[in-house]
């Protein structure tokens, strides 16, 4: 993997807003995931994460796990999505009725 970030990207930059800011001197990186201006997720990435491509595809993968959760979407089937393929395909985000998540996670 030559950019760490590329996955972040392919993965969420169809439905959601990627912001990525350098959060301490240890260079871990806070990604907030907006959606019509409000956040769906954020999570610290530690330079472990960011530099081990199994750990960063785990971390992604908790992301989609956390959105879809709270999406509505069935825990089981959202696991077995999750192990069937290499990333997790749901309808895209839906904002009616739901309110945004708290900034800290």
């Amino acid at each position: 993997m030559d950019n760490p970030f590329q996955l972040i990207t392919d993965t969420f930059a169809p439905d959601y807003q990627i912001n990525l800011s350098i959060q301490g001197l240890d260079g871990s990186i806070m990604l907030t995931l907006s959606n019509a201006g409000r956040i769906v997720a954020k999570r610290m990435i530690s330079p472990e994460q960011r530099n081990d491509p199994q750990r960063l595809k785990r971390l992604v993968q908790s992301v989609q796990f956390g959105i879809a959760i709270e999406q509505g979407h069935s825990a089981v089937a959202i696991l077995e999505a999750m192990t069937d393929g290499d990333s997790l395909k749901l309808p895209p985000p839906s904002l009616k009725g739901r309110q945004p998540l708290p900034a800290r996670l």
